[in-house]
């Protein structure tokens, strides 16, 4: 009768460990995901923001040739900063320049 309680327990303990893990192993997932995205973000936002703007004068009527424009050149500043050899070191003055 005890060996079987013991068992049971020891089978519960396991499954909440599992349990565990699965969650950690969810939230690296995520952290590494949000890391991606804002390292993203951090190249092209700006030219997702001018094409949203341009987007929304488009809808309401206006011309949107500003914002596109805009989108173009920090785009291009993306891809610049993008074919740039970037190290830690260099972590400093890009933070700087924002």
């Amino acid at each position: 009768m005890g060996s079987t309680n013991m068992f049971s327990m020891h089978k519960h303990l396991n499954y909440r460990r599992q349990l565990g893990q699965g969650m950690t192993e969810y939230i690296i997932i995520v952290a590494l995901i949000a890391i991606a995205a804002i390292g993203v973000y951090s190249f092209f936002g700006q030219t997702v923001r001018q094409q949203t703007a341009g987007m929304a004068k488009e809808l309401s009527g206006q011309s949107a040739s500003g914002q596109i424009a805009g989108a173009k050149t920090a785009a291009d500043g993306a891809a610049t900063d993008a074919s740039q050899k970037k190290g830690m070191g260099d972590y400093s003055s890009a933070a700087a320049k924002k």
